[in-house]
C-alpha cells in the first residue's frame, strides 16, 4: 500500500519529530504506551477496521535509513488469539508550504483482522496514516508556540506635573475672570500646600463683608444726656410760666 501525507512544516522540523521514538508514539492514534527502551516501544494499540475495534499488544520500532524512517512491529490480540505484523517506511520531501511524508507498508495478520477484505484493511489503514499526519502537524504547533517569544506590553505613563496653567479639579480658577484668575495663579505659586489650602477665596467668590451696623451702646451714650437735658429745660420753662401767672 502506498500513501502520502502532507504536514505544513519544513522538513527538517518533520525529521526531528521523526528522529524521536517517544514523539512518534504520542503521534501513532490509539497506542497506549507502557515502556520504550531504546527505540522499541511497548504497549498497546487500538485499531478501528470496519466498524469493529481490535486491540493488540506488542511492540513497535523505529530505525532511520537512508533519510527514510522506517516503523515496525508485531502484535497480539488483547482479547484473542490472532496476531498482526507491520511493516511502514515514510520518506519526508520538501514541498510548497511544508513536508510530504511518502509512505510504504504492508501489514499482515490473522484472527480477527483476517475476517475483513484487503479494501476494508487498506481504508483503514490509510486513516490511521492521515490522523498520525494531523498528530505529527499538531506536535510540531506546540513546538513552535513554545518557541515563539512573548509579546512585550509597552509601559505607558502620563505626565501628571503640575504647572501655572494646570487646572486645578474643584477649584474656582475655572469660574473666574480671566485677570483674577491669573493673579491667584501667580499668587498660589510658591506658597506652600497650607497656605494655599487656607488662604480665603478671592474674586466673585470672596466673602462680601457685611454692613455696619450701629451699636446699641453707642446710641444710648449720646440719647441719654440728650433726653435728660431737654427733660431738665422743660421743667423750668413750666416754672417760669407759672411764675408769671
Amino acid at each position: 500500500m502506498e500513501h502520502e501525507v502532507f504536514v505544513p512544516f519544513p522538513v527538517g522540523a518533520v525529521r526531528r519529530v521523526l528522529s524521536d521514538p517517544a514523539r512518534v508514539a504520542r503521534c501513532v492514534p490509539g497506542l497506549q504506551q507502557d515502556a520504550s527502551s531504546g527505540a522499541a516501544l511497548a504497549g498497546r494499540l487500538r485499531l478501528r477496521i470496519g466498524g469493529s475495534t481490535i486491540t493488540y499488544r506488542g511492540a513497535l520500532r523505529l530505525t532511520e535509513r537512508d533519510g527514510s524512517y522506517e516503523l515496525s512491529g508485531e502484535g497480539t490480540e488483547a482479547r484473542g488469539s490472532g496476531t498482526v505484523t507491520l511493516a511502514l517506511s515514510a520518506l519526508p520531501e520538501e514541498m510548497p508550504g511544508g513536508t510530504r511524508l511518502s509512505c510504504l507498508g504492508t501489514v499482515s495478520g490473522a484472527g480477527r483482522l483476517a475476517e475483513f477484505d484487503a479494501k476494508t484493511a487498506e481504508s483503514a489503514a490509510r486513516r490511521l496514516l492521515d490522523r498520525f499526519g494531523a498528530a505529527l502537524a499538531e506536535e510540531l504547533r506546540e513546538d513552535a508556540a513554545a518557541a515563539a517569544p512573548a509579546p512585550e506590553v509597552p509601559v505607558t505613563g502620563e505626565d501628571t506635573t503640575l504647572t501655572a496653567s494646570t487646572p486645578l479639579d474643584g477649584n474656582a480658577l475655572d469660574d473666574e475672570p480671566p485677570a483674577e484668575a491669573a493673579h491667584a495663579r501667580r499668587t498660589m505659586i510658591g506658597r506652600s500646600a497650607e497656605e494655599v489650602d487656607h488662604a480665603p477665596p478671592r474674586g466673585r467668590y470672596a466673602p462680601v463683608p457685611a454692613p455696619e451696623t450701629t451699636s446699641g451702646t453707642a446710641v444710648l451714650r449720646w440719647a441719654a444726656p440728650a433726653a435728660a437735658i431737654a427733660l431738665a429745660g422743660a421743667v423750668v420753662v413750666t416754672r417760669a410760666l407759672r411764675r408769671k401767672r
